[in-house]
C-alpha cells in the first residue's frame, strides 16, 4: 500500500515540525498499517473459528441464459455475523501465510458443497503459489483423487498473470489434473501478459474475458474489434468463453451476439451466500467480489 506524503506548513508564525524519516514520520501511514493489522487479525480470528463462508455468482449460457456454473467468492463473518468482503481483506493479507491459508479453505469449503450438492459446478479462484503449496494440495489430493467424481464438476481459474509466473511448472499441473476431470479456466483474458504461442501448451477448457471491457461495449467500436479477437481466439483453441461484468441487457445481448459462450455480472446474478443445509440462499453484502 502506498504512503501518503506527509503536507508540511507553507508558512506562518510556527516554525515547521521537522521531518523524521520512517513509518513514524507518517501518521497517515501508521494508521493504514494499524487497520491492516486490525484486518489481518480479524481474518485469521474469523478462519479459526470456523467463520469463512463462500457466496457463489451464477454464471450462464449466452445462448438460453441457463446455468453452466457458479463462481466462488469468498468471504469471512465477524464475530456478530457480519460479512467482510473479499476487497476488504484479499488486498491485505496478499501472498503470505494467511493468504494460503484461505485459499485452502476455500477449496476445503468448495468441495464439500459440490460433495452435498450433485447439481452445483463450482468455479475456485487459484494462483500458481497454490500449486506449491503444501496444505492447499493436501485438500486437492485428498478430495479430488482416483475414484472421486469431484473433479467433473470443479474449475480452477487462475489469471494470466499468474499462469505466466511459472508457465512450465502451470502446464505440468493442469496436465496432471485434467485426467482427473477438473476443468481450468483463465480469468481476466486479454488483461495480462499472455503470449498467444502459450495457448498451444496450456490447458485451458474456458476464457473469461477482462471485465474492463464490458462498461461501454455498446458504444465502442475499438472495444469490441477487441473482444471479437479475443472471442475468436478462444474458438481457435476450443475453449469456451465467458463474458465478465456484465451490468445491463444491451450489453448481455451484444457479446451474445458477439458469439460469447457465457455471461456472468451483476446484471445476470449478485453473488449470494451459500446456503447452510435447510437454509436458503442470501445475498452477500459485499460489493461484487
Amino acid at each position: 500500500m502506498g504512503r501518503i506524503q506527509q503536507m508540511q506548513p507553507e508558512g506562518g508564525g510556527m516554525s515547521p515540525r521537522p521531518v523524521r524519516s520512517g513509518p513514524a514520520a507518517d501518521p497517515f501511514s501508521a494508521a493504514l498499517d494499524s487497520r491492516d493489522r486490525d484486518i489481518e487479525a480479524l481474518v485469521a480470528e474469523a478462519l479459526s473459528a470456523g467463520r469463512l463462508r463462500l457466496a457463489l455468482q451464477p454464471v450462464v449460457g449466452a445462448a438460453d441464459r441457463r446455468p453452466a456454473f457458479q463462481e466462488v467468492l469468498v468471504r469471512m463473518l465477524d464475530a456478530g455475523g457480519r460479512v467482510l468482503p473479499a476487497a476488504a481483506f484479499l488486498p491485505v493479507v496478499g501472498d503470505g501465510a494467511l493468504g494460503r491459508r484461505i485459499d485452502a479453505a476455500t477449496l476445503g469449503a468448495a468441495l464439500d458443497l459440490l460433495a452435498a450438492r450433485p447439481d452445483l459446478r463450482l468455479s475456485v479462484n487459484m494462483s500458481a503459489r497454490s500449486i506449491a503449496d503444501g496444505a492447499w494440495r493436501r485438500v486437492l489430493d485428498s478430495r479430488v483423487g482416483p475414484g472421486s467424481h469431484l473433479g467433473e464438476r470443479l474449475i480452477l481459474e487462475m489469471t494470466e498473470a499468474s499462469a505466466m509466473l511459472l508457465p512450465e511448472i502451470t502446464a505440468g499441473f493442469m496436465a496432471e489434473m485434467q485426467p482427473r476431470g477438473i476443468a481450468f479456466a483463465l480469468d481476466d483474458f486479454g488483461a495480462g501478459p499472455i503470449a498467444l504461442t502459450h495457448m498451444r501448451d496450456f490447458f485451458f477448457d474456458l476464457v473469461k474475458i477482462d471485465r474492463r471491457l464490458a462498461p461501454g461495449l455498446t458504444a465502442s467500436p475499438d472495444d469490441q474489434v477487441i473482444v471479437a479477437a479475443l472471442i475468436s481466439i478462444a474458438r481457435q483453441f476450443d475453449m469456451l468463453s465467458v463474458a465478465q461484468g456484465i451490468e445491463d441487457a444491451g450489453t448481455a445481448d451484444l457479446f451474445a451476439a458477439m458469439g460469447a459462450d457465457c455471461l456472468q455480472g451483476f446484471h445476470i446474478g449478485v453473488p449470494r451466500l451459500a446456503p447452510s443445509p435447510g437454509r436458503g440462499a442470501s445475498p452477500s453484502q459485499a460489493p461484487r467480489r
